[in-house]
C-alpha cells in the first residue's frame, strides 16, 4: 500500500513538509509506502474547464498535473498539504487541484481512495483552508481521514513547526489512522467485500432551465 503527500508549499523543506514529513515517518513504522510530491516553484496554470481531459484521459496542459495522474493511479491514499495564504491554500495548490480532480475523475483515479487534507501557518486561517482542501474528497467519492483535531500546524519557520507539539501529535495520529483505514480496506478485498456499487449515469440538475 502507497500513500503520496502533496506539498503545496513553494518552500520544499518548509512547515508544510515538516507536518508531511511526520505523517510519513507515521506511514512507514506502520509498513505503507509513501512518496513526496512537490509542486515546485514554476507558474502553474488553472483548470479552463474545456474537457480535453475527459476526451484524452489527460489535462491538455502537459505539466505536473498529468505526472501525478499517472502516480495516482498507483495510490491508495493520499495526503494533501498547503501553508495558509490569505485565509487559504496556496495559489499552486488551488489550481492544482481543480486539474487533477477535474482531470482524475475522468478516470476514476480517487473514487474510493482515502485522503486528508493538512495546512500550516503563522498564526490564523488553517480552519478556512482545511474546509476548502476538503471539499474536493467530499465530492469525488473519497473517505475523509481525520484526526484528534483539525489537521493544522502552526509556525512561521520548520524549527517553530517542531515546538508545536499538539499540532505534530495530529499529524501523527492522522498517520496512524490512514493507515489503519487502509489496512481495514485492504483486508475487506481479501474477504471478498466489493466497492460500493457506482450509478452508470450521473444525475446533473440545473437550477437555470
Amino acid at each position: 500500500m502507497k500513500v503520496l503527500l502533496v506539498n503545496g508549499s513553494p518552500h520544499q523543506h518548509g512547515c508544510t513538509y515538516t507536518a508531511l514529513e511526520e505523517i510519513a515517518g507515521v506511514l512507514k513504522a506502520e509498513g505503507i509506502k509513501t512518496e513526496f510530491f512537490w509542486l515546485g516553484t514554476k507558474p502553474l496554470a488553472g483548470c479552463m474547464g474545456c474537457g480535453y481531459c475527459y476526451a484524452n484521459s489527460k489535462c491538455v496542459f502537459d505539466d505536473c498535473v498529468n505526472e501525478f495522474i499517472e502516480k495516482a493511479a498507483n495510490a491508495d491514499g493520499f495526503i494533501f498539504g498547503s501553508p495558509v495564504h490569505y485565509a487559504g491554500a496556496s495559489g499552486a495548490l488551488t489550481s492544482f487541484m481543480d486539474r487533477i480532480f477535474y482531470s482524475g475523475s475522468s478516470r476514476g483515479v480517487f473514487r474510493h481512495k482515502p485522503a486528508a487534507a493538512i495546512c500550516s501557518a503563522r498564526r490564523g486561517g488553517t480552519t478556512a483552508t482545511f474546509d476548502q482542501l476538503n471539499k474536493y474528497f467530499g465530492i469525488s467519492q473519497m473517505p475523509i481521514v481525520t484526526s484528534q483535531y483539525w489537521n493544522m500546524v502552526h509556525g512561521n519557520t520548520p524549527e517553530e513547526v517542531m515546538q508545536d507539539e499538539e499540532g505534530l501529535q495530529t499529524m501523527r495520529v492522522l498517520g496512524r489512522n490512514m493507515a489503519w483505514l487502509l489496512k481495514c480496506m485492504e483486508a475487506g478485498r481479501q474477504t471478498g467485500v466489493p466497492l460500493p456499487e457506482t450509478e452508470e449515469k450521473k444525475c446533473r440538475t440545473n437550477f437555470i432551465r
